[in-house]
């Protein structure tokens, strides 16, 4: 529980982290992918066996995953750039609602009243949030732009979630390896395209290496080592400390405070996509941070 409770405080922090970079997303996101995956494949070669067959039979998947991981990352630091952290992380852990909104068609689960009543929630809670918001009123609001980013990452996200549930007989710190590699590869494109990465200082710089080694690698393996040894119901329970310890750095370090429409749709959110994460068997893999 430890383990787990670490690396959502970590995770919780990462909005403070992309606030301080003075970077393009997408340049954030390929460096952050680049460093963590070879901080992953350094730490699999050392204590953690690959294993090549496995991979070889979900690789499509496994592609398609990373991609998704790519611009989940982009949408979701844009979101950041736009509206409070705070807001950024509501909208985002809509994600479990849109996995339900696809499971009928792509993986073929039923839609039970449970789930539709989850959907209510979700729904409210962003409607709450967009509509009586004092930020968002009138057309150039960057606070309703901010929200459809992070509304964008939460797609991303669930679009993960669909497809490594559909991967068979593999760990999910292989899927999670690869999925970042081919995450910084689907990114290098978009980074050549500009003459050199925009790193303007040493602080810039350090800020980016934590941000690839701490917030992504080092996360990452105190959450599987966690997810191992705990119920998947006290997992789902855990994992909801990200993102009230994003709020709780947003409001005493920037002093981004939510007001009432957003505490409100938050709390409907969050109830929602708990209801869904407390029903399943096997905890899912975070890709977010």
């Amino acid at each position: 529980m430890i383990y787990i409770i670490i690396s959502m405080i970590i995770w919780g922090s990462i909005g403070l982290f992309i606030r301080w970079i003075n970077m393009s997303s997408i340049e954030i996101a390929f460096l952050r992918a680049g460093i963590a995956a070879c901080f992953l494949l350094f730490y699999s070669f050392f204590y953690k066996k690959i294993d090549m067959k496995k991979i070889k039979e979900n690789i499509i998947l496994l592609i398609l995953a990373g991609a998704a991981v790519a611009f989940n990352w982009i949408m979701l630091f844009q979101a950041y750039r736009f509206t409070s952290i705070a807001t950024a992380t509501i909208c985002y852990y809509f994600a479990p609602v849109i996995v339900v909104l696809l499971s009928p068609f792509v993986l073929k689960e039923k839609m039970t009243l449970v789930k539709i009543f989850s959907i209510f929630l979700s729904m409210t809670g962003l409607f709450i949030m967009m509509y009586y918001s004092p930020e968002n009123v009138g057309r150039g609001s960057n606070n309703l732009l901010g929200i459809l980013f992070g509304l964008l990452a939460a797609v991303f996200y669930a679009l993960v979630v669909v497809l490594t549930k559909k991967m068979k007989d593999i760990e999910s710190f292989e899927i999670t390896c690869i999925e970042i590699f081919v995450a910084a590869l689907v990114l290098l494109p978009f980074v050549l395209y500009h003459p050199q990465l925009h790193i303007k200082n040493i602080q810039t710089g350090i800020i980016v290496c934590i941000l690839g080694l701490i917030h992504t690698g080092l996360a990452y393996i105190l959450y599987f080592k966690g997810i191992r040894q705990v119920k998947a119901q006290n997992a789902a329970l855990l994992s909801y400390i990200d993102p009230l310890s994003a709020i709780c750095f947003s409001t005493v370090i920037l002093g981004e405070i939510p007001n009432k429409a957003q505490v409100i749709g938050a709390l409907f959110i969050f109830m929602a996509s708990f209801i869904h994460e407390i029903k399943i068997k096997n905890p899912q893999i975070k890709q977010k941070a």
